[in-house]
């Protein structure tokens, strides 16, 4: 029997974790942190509700398979270099956009996004692979 007090704060630590790893992805190509930290934070805090209610309720919070995650985050991976193949002849060479307001946008936080995917798709199909074994 599952407690009910674990069960409840996993849903506030669930929304807490993913918002950490959105801000750790997004600080990630100008400080430390980026894809892997932030797709290990996302990928806890679905493995947190794992832990509290089971397999089948932390696959109803991820709107995709893991598997299908991990290939997405190959094809942002290879978005993410073409710029500078294409611009320099130079496959994962950074380029930098540069928005009105100041807001500088780089093919790097397309890598970085790439990265986040395949890390909480290779975590996740792990725990649930683990877990669904368990019971």
């Amino acid at each position: 029997m599952p407690s009910i007090i674990f069960s409840t704060m996993a849903r506030v630590f669930f929304w807490l974790m993913l918002v950490a790893s959105v801000l750790i992805l997004l600080r990630g190509h100008n400080q430390p942190g980026g894809g892997f930290v932030g797709g290990l934070v996302a990928s806890m805090s679905i493995g947190v509700v794992t832990l509290a209610d089971g397999v089948p309720k932390a696959r109803a919070r991820l709107p995709v398979h893991p598997i299908s995650l991990i290939g997405l985050g190959i094809l942002f991976g290879i978005l993410g270099g073409l710029p500078g193949l294409v611009l320099n002849g130079s496959f994962l060479e950074h380029k930098w956009l540069l928005l009105p307001g100041g807001i500088n946008l780089g093919t790097t936080l397309v890598f970085d996004l790439g990265v986040y995917c395949v890390v909480v798709g290779g975590v996740l199909a792990l725990i649930f692979r683990l877990y669904e074994d368990a019971s």
